[in-house]
């Protein structure tokens, strides 16, 4: 292995290990869920918004070393962030903090769950937050063609 990939392997051990924003927001403003029954992950999201930023966010379920890593740098991104921040997310976002960027099909599944969920869960709260018609046909389409 090469040392950058030593340093990945390390990062993605220790994330997996101690998950950062580990746990549940009792209060949250929203919450989603979803799983990858292929591997047996499962993730659930949860965040306070306020102002237009989250304001926290937290995640709790159990997955693979690969998920947990990308989920916990995937809060720490989005942490403090505004709606309009968090909907610019993309994989490569996550997958390069932890050095995935060329990960195996099989595995992306898992990289990206959490990716999925926070997705869902901004959709979710911005549905129900719209007034105009409109801008919820906007959402619903720009959801459908994220996967």
């Amino acid at each position: 292995m090469s040392s950058n990939a030593d340093i990945y392997h390390e990062m993605i051990v220790d994330y997996s290990r101690n998950p950062v924003n580990y746990g549940e927001i009792e209060d949250h403003d929203v919450t989603f869920h979803d799983a990858n029954p292929l591997c047996g992950d499962s993730i659930d999201i949860d965040m306070k918004i306020a102002d237009n930023k989250v304001t926290d966010i937290k995640f709790h379920g159990k997955g693979c070393a690969i998920c947990m890593a990308c989920s916990s740098v995937l809060t720490e991104i989005t942490k403090g962030k505004t709606l309009d921040d968090v909907r610019n997310i993309e994989k490569n976002d996550v997958l390069g903090e932890l050095g995935l960027e060329h990960l195996q099909a099989v595995r992306i599944k898992c990289a990206l769950l959490s990716l999925k969920v926070l997705k869902s869960a901004l959709y979710t709260y911005l549905a129900g937050h719209l007034k105009d018609s409109q801008d919820v046909e906007k959402l619903k389409e720009e959801a459908a063609n994220l996967y």
